[in-house]
């Protein structure tokens, strides 16, 4: 479990790294680039929102079924 969460990191950290190199390398003006990156951030946030809520709703289901048992 502990390695599969060490790739996933891993995986999106480098797609990070990935999005944002893209974007700086593309030929934009600086304020089309600065939109480009708030929206990617705005982007990367609401899916790491997303997330941690269905992790936690999942820990919360366990603790349940720990508590009922």
């Amino acid at each position: 479990m502990k390695r599969t969460i060490s790739f996933l990191n891993g995986a999106f950290v480098g797609a990070l790294a990935g999005a944002l190199l893209a974007l700086l390398l593309t030929p934009k003006s600086g304020q089309d680039l600065r939109d480009a990156i708030k929206r990617e951030v705005d982007d990367i946030m609401t899916e790491g929102r997303r997330a941690a809520e269905q992790r936690r709703r999942e820990l919360e289901a366990q603790l349940q079924q720990l508590w009922e048992s």
